[in-house]
């Protein structure tokens, strides 16, 4: 890698490009000047980079208290009274606070009011970043015609008549259950009209209202195309007439799409789904979202032989009934997830010393989202003046409380009033679960949601529980006990908390970017759960979840949760432990070789090519969305049976060798993929082993140390 140029900052060694990046393009319009912005930061990391190293050493202290107490008991029988009185002992458990209302201030409807999907993606990403921030609105025929909900996907090549009969029947099922006619069905309408009563359309002949005439919101027109706008638990459709276009041809009524309000809002991913690594990577992570909070951001790309530039969509201007304008949000409200407090950068040092790269994505995301709170007119990203940030992988309340103070030590250097900044609670780790309410407590003024990352929250399981004994593998994991509890407390503390009208209490994210069908049938779990979000990979899956929103009314489902007890934390604190139940040799070295694979398949791209979130076939070649959550889950179960003896590192080693032969096989047809085999000895492979043979000691079993510097020596060779 080429030797990183500073430049000096107020006593801050800054590197040039991420200098001349916030100089040249964040600040100008701002109204904060570079002096402010840089004797600013200096004093941030001054008041809080210390603490951030202090609260790094207690996760350590804290996991080699419990490693030491589950080796000191060797084979006794599981106690959980003494493991909770044990982990009370050492501070790991917190007292409850008193009963607490949050006050977040003011929050976008998208959070606060209407329940819907979210979607994640990578902002490293131009495309995706833009992809998913106008993923607002969906079209259910294209959803359902290219999906393998109505089964196997098509191979393309023009339009299969009888699957787009089946996908119209489907949509015409969608209407009558979310906005049934007085009499009749959608199935059978011949024209659809709009006047001041509302929407009418013509059944055998009659004219039909809808059962709810207030469903009706207005028209959208577009070209040939009218849309009749509706309203169904707080989220708009859009039946598209055009007599004139293909599909409305094949339809009586001229019906060609049904256009589903979808995203309501999208998290640009600055952490998990990125590989950025360096000065370089993180002006690239910085500069997209940059261009989303100025609504500039564009890109151009090759499609069909073709150069087609994406931008950001207009909103959407509906005609009321009264002639009055409503104008909807064209795009995903955007939300910026930052890194967690792990990290250290070289692109600002302090002393000759890196510094948290935390509190880099906090100076940097919040006053490049300054421009859209700038804006005085035009499309804004939020409409209250608020700017949402993610923060992840944070361990209790009192890391929670640094959260809190330092965006507020960086809301007065950029001088925006106190809690402009709303932060999302992450609940990923142990002991923020064990201790969620008073983690939602010290964030109190300005959380704006809660959400289950089971699959970080899975890898942190067997981290913190790693000298307990083996754990089962990764299904019988996910069926355990404790992540029952973890997801209902997470709802039930949230209602709690005030969080219903106020806040989203949301839930992970669909691994499976191909198998929609499956969940159509499954996600729905999420909604009936009271939470009023999830996580989808694709615009395609947030269609089709949006299904769920309207199948379920989420603020009536919290209103029936409310008040319910919370269930303690027994189950919670309980590993998924092999125990009287293990498994045999067969399902060991299948588990070895499934998580070997699923490691080497995502490690592969993120070293070698910096693709921090793919698709990545597993080891029977089913897509499988991965990231660094996916990843942790898979090192920490193999280091967990190192450690256990169930198996031996020849048996890793082995297990690496073989199955980074058929990840090679897998990415045959990629141009710029670099094999694996037959040396075994680049940094992507070493990445693999160092993530499983030092998982052990890898700080929470994360997965960052060792991907960030098998990166930066992947890139100094390609420039070598």
């Amino acid at each position: 890698m080429t030797q990183t140029r500073y430049t000096q900052r107020h006593g801050l060694d800054v590197a040039e490009e991420l200098a001349a990046f916030v100089e040249g393009s964040v600040l100008p319009g701002t109204g904060v000047d570079a002096d402010r912005f840089w004797s600013g930061y200096a004093e941030l990391l001054g008041e809080f980079a210390g603490e951030n190293r202090v609260l790094l050493d207690r996760r350590a202290e804290l996991q080699g208290q419990i490693d030491a107490w589950h080796k000191a008991r060797g084979n006794q029988p599981w106690d959980i009274a003494a493991y909770r009185a044990f982990l009370t002992e050492i501070g790991y458990l917190v007292p409850e606070p008193a009963p607490f209302t949050i006050d977040n201030g003011r929050i976008d409807p998208e959070i606060a009011q209407v329940a819907g999907p979210q979607l994640v993606v990578p902002v490293s990403n131009a495309r995706f970043a833009l992809n998913a921030a106008n993923a607002r609105w969906g079209s259910l025929y294209d959803a359902l015609y290219g999906s393998d909900v109505m089964g196997p996907p098509p191979a393309g090549g023009g339009i299969d008549p009888a699957r787009r009969d089946a996908v119209v029947a489907r949509a015409a099922q969608f209407l009558d259950e979310a906005f049934p006619l007085a009499s009749g069905s959608h199935a059978a309408v011949s024209a659809y009209r709009a006047d001041a009563d509302g929407l009418m359309a013509t059944v055998d002949g009659a004219e039909v209202a809808l059962r709810d005439p207030s469903a009706f919101v207005g028209t959208h027109v577009s070209g040939k195309d009218t849309g009749y706008v509706l309203r169904h638990n707080g989220l708009h459709v859009e039946l598209v007439v055009n007599p004139d276009h293909p599909i409305g041809a094949a339809s009586a009524s001229g019906l060609r799409d049904v256009i589903l309000e979808a995203a309501l809002s999208a998290i640009q991913d600055a952490e998990d789904s990125v590989a950025a690594v360096d000065a370089e990577d993180k002006v690239g992570v910085y500069a997209n979202w940059l261009g989303l909070m100025k609504g500039d951001l564009t890109d151009t790309f090759e499609k069909n032989g073709k150069p087609m530039t994406r931008r950001l969509a207009a909103d959407r201007d509906i005609t009321r009934p009264d002639g009055s304008t409503l104008t909807l949000p064209g795009r995903a409200l955007l939300l910026v997830r930052n890194v967690g407090l792990l990290m250290t950068t070289d692109a600002v040092r302090l002393n000759g010393q890196d510094t948290p790269e935390g509190l880099m994505d906090a100076m940097v995301t919040v006053a490049c989202a300054i421009h859209d709170l700038k804006k005085s007119d035009g499309p804004r990203n939020s409409r209250v003046g608020a700017i949402y940030v993610v923060k992840p992988k944070m361990h209790g309340p009192d890391e929670a409380a640094f959260a809190d103070r330092s965006f507020t030590k960086v809301e007065e250097i950029l001088g925006l009033p106190a809690n402009t900044v709303k932060l999302g609670l992450m609940d990923e780790e142990r002991r923020t679960s064990a201790n969620l309410a008073a983690s939602i407590h010290a964030l109190r003024n300005r959380v704006f949601f809660i959400n289950t990352g089971f699959l970080d929250r899975t890898g942190d399981e067997i981290h913190t529980s790693m000298q307990a004994g083996a754990f089962a593998g990764r299904d019988a994991t996910r069926r355990s006990g404790w992540l029952k509890a973890y997801e209902d407390r997470n709802v039930l503390i949230g209602l709690a908390a005030g969080l219903r009208g106020k806040a989203q209490i949301g839930k992970g994210m669909w691994a499976k970017p191909d198998a929609l069908a499956e969940m159509l049938e499954t996600k729905i779990a999420h909604p009936k759960s009271g939470a009023n979000t999830a996580w989808v990979p694709s615009p395609t899956a947030a269609t089709l979840h949006a299904l769920h929103y309207h199948m379920v009314d989420v603020a009536a489902r919290q209103d029936e949760l409310q008040g319910q007890p919370v269930p303690g934390l027994d189950a919670l604190l309980t590993p998924a432990l092999m125990g009287d139940a293990p498994l045999s040799q067969d399902q060991i070295l299948r588990e070895l070789d499934n998580s070997a694979q699923g490691i080497l398949g995502y490690v592969v791209r993120w070293v070698d090519q910096g693709v921090g979130c793919s698709k990545v076939p597993d080891i029977d070649d089913v897509p499988m969305m991965e990231d660094r959550a996916t990843c942790r889950i898979s090192a920490q179960l193999l280091a967990n049976w190192l450690e256990q003896r169930l198996i031996t590192r020849e048996q890793v080693e082995d297990a690496l060798r073989r199955m980074a032969a058929k990840v090679d096989q897998q990415n045959a047809g990629d141009p710029n993929y670099h094999p694996m085999a037959p040396g075994f000895d680049g940094p992507a492979f070493e990445a693999a082993r160092d993530l499983v043979l030092t998982g052990t000691t890898q700080p929470s079993g994360y997965t960052e140390p060792a991907l960030h510097a098998r990166r930066r020596e992947a890139k100094a060779l390609r420039r070598a």
